[in-house]
């Protein structure tokens, strides 16, 4: 989608009037571009999973809440659980999401039945691996991967809230902020944020545009690595096992 609104012109795109997206979480960028180049289109921002037939939640043009994944689909079961105590959060905490349904599929092709499965109160679920917030509205919001996170002196840290963050504050600061992905290095145990640049930045800012962004001191940037481009994979996703092999040379 930000690809399209950069190469097509508004005369091209003045018809559109519905958007839909999902693949990753739609930057405030993509939304502010769509509403300049096609003011009377709409946004509705979704999220799915290959392993849920793809899709688990939406926004519709009758229930459109911005900075949500929207409502999970009538026909899917979910629960929002704590990944330690594995009980059910309360609304607006940060949970797992578990699914089930008839849109779940069965399993992975020559692998144990289990992979990918849990038992919670006494039932089958599909552990999507992805931490959620549901709001009084029963609205997703997408909070990112479990894979994307760490866990340091008992919290859980959110790399994808440190990127955003830095994002917002370099775009503002200088247009630079899709020169910024965030990593970690050393052990389970001891791990430390790194972020990478693609320009120069002092490390004592990076840390005071968290704390502005109201990030605990925990999400502190310990490494800068320097690098020519941000590798990205074919879908323009960040590409972080390219990052990670950068790390381990």
């Amino acid at each position: 989608l930000d690809g399209i609104l950069q190469s097509g012109t508004k005369k091209q795109l003045q018809s559109q009037r519905l958007v839909f997206t999902g693949a990753e979480k739609c930057s405030s960028e993509v939304f502010e571009r769509l509403d300049a180049v096609v003011p009377d289109a709409e946004l509705f921002e979704g999220y799915g999973i290959t392993e849920c037939s793809p899709l688990v939640s939406l926004n519709t043009p009758e229930h459109n809440a911005p900075g949500t994944v929207g409502r999970v689909l009538p026909s899917i079961d979910y629960a929002v659980i704590d990944p330690e105590k594995d009980v059910r959060v309360e609304k607006g905490r940060q949970g797992i999401l578990l699914v089930r349904g008839r849109s779940i599929f069965d399993g992975y092709l020559k692998e144990k039945a289990t992979k990918g499965f849990v038992t919670f109160e006494d039932k089958t679920w599909y552990d999507t691996g992805d931490f959620v917030r549901e709001d009084e509205n029963r609205n997703l919001i997408f909070c990112g991967r479990r894979k994307r996170f760490i866990k340091l002196a008992g919290e859980m840290i959110s790399l994808p809230a440190i990127e955003t963050a830095l994002k917002g504050a370099y775009s503002e600061d200088s247009g630079q902020g899709a020169g910024v992905a965030v990593e970690t290095a050393g052990s389970d145990g001891h791990p430390e944020i790194v972020l990478f640049t693609t320009f120069e930045v002092d490390r004592q800012v990076v840390n005071s545009h968290l704390r502005k962004a109201g990030l605990s001191p925990l999400h502190n940037v310990r490494r800068i690595e320097m690098v020519e481009e941000i590798p990205l994979l074919g879908s323009g996703k960040t590409d972080y096992q390219s990052l990670k092999r950068l790390l381990a040379a």
